[in-house]
């Protein structure tokens, strides 16, 4: 079995070598034809073309009535969408200082004007102002100003009653 497949080989390996090399075929019409010969080469028959086909044009129909806009609770889109009014956040002028707790830092217990208490530490953002200090009787905000405007600041006193 192993004869058999060293002589397939080696007829592989020989019909391959046999094929490859020698020198390239020289072009038997190239060789006749001379330089003040012009080339002409015979064109195969073409196909007469199709005709064009064109699309046929739509014959014109009864005139359209015009359109009206029925608004019919929508509204009108040709006026300006409103824009939103500003948010009403809390505002820290309208907030009073409650208490003062002291621990290993001080922080400042506030009441909106809602009623809700917040318990405040330096840094602290509360609506428009940002906690800058507080001191056992007083709590001071960097109010941030509107646009054209400065910022400023605001101390709340705590009142004792």
């Amino acid at each position: 079995m192993s004869g058999w497949r060293s002589m397939l080989g080696a007829v592989v390996v020989s019909s391959l070598a046999a094929g490859c090399g020698g020198a390239p075929p020289t072009p038997a019409a190239a060789s006749k034809l001379t330089a003040d010969q012009p080339v002409t080469a015979a064109l195969p028959a073409q196909k007469p073309a199709a005709p064009r086909v064109m699309p046929k044009v739509p014959e014109p129909g009864p005139p359209l009535a015009p359109l009206q806009y029925e608004a019919k609770g929508r509204r009108d889109p040709f006026t300006p969408v409103p824009v939103a009014k500003e948010k009403s956040g809390l505002d820290v002028s309208t907030t009073r200082l409650v208490g003062v707790i002291r621990g290993r830092q001080l922080m400042a217990l506030v009441e909106a004007s809602d009623g809700l208490g917040y318990i405040l530490r330096p840094g602290d953002v509360l609506g428009n102002g940002r906690v800058v200090g507080i001191t056992p009787g007083s709590v001071t905000f960097a109010v941030a100003g509107r646009a054209g405007q400065r910022d400023t600041s605001l101390t709340l006193r705590l009142v004792r009653e």
